[in-house]
């Protein structure tokens, strides 16, 4: 890759903790969605196995631009939240904590490229959207109706 201004030791850091992240996603989204019960399990399961696939195409991204930048993708995985508790309440509480730790992470990312990368940051960028977004959704379902 050309020169950039980036600190790329530090770039690739941040895109193995996304990868890392990402990964704990489509871990824990799954497992989710094998513990739900009761009356709306089918769209809650489909919302959720839906995080999972999102969670695995992010890891991807991340992997694809760890490559591009001369790294090595990293075979670990984030820290996978479970409190042992599958009432979908504290699922999605768990999801928040989860969604806040990948947001962070590109947040991250973003201060290390901005303006000096452009496709790292339109990246971030887009991901941070993304986040911000679930972050909203998960947010308005803990919300009690009325």
């Amino acid at each position: 890759m050309a020169e950039t201004g980036i600190d790329n030791d530090a770039v690739l850091t941040v895109l193995n903790k996304i990868l890392e992240t990402e990964l704990a996603g489509v871990v824990c989204y799954s497992h989710y969605a094998l513990m739900i019960y009761g009356y709306n399990r089918i769209p809650i399961v489909s919302w959720l196995r839906g995080q999972a696939a999102e969670s695995l195409t992010h890891a991807n991204e991340a992997g694809e631009l760890i490559t591009d930048f001369g790294g090595h993708p990293s075979l670990g995985i984030g820290p996978l939240l479970e409190s042992h508790r599958h009432d979908i309440g504290d699922i999605l509480t768990e999801s928040l904590e989860h969604e806040m730790l990948a947001l962070s992470a590109y947040y991250e990312l973003l201060e290390l490229v901005k303006d000096r990368n452009v496709m790292l940051e339109e990246y971030a960028r887009r991901l941070i959207a993304q986040e911000e977004t679930h972050l909203s959704e998960v947010r308005k379902m803990l919300r009690k109706p009325g």
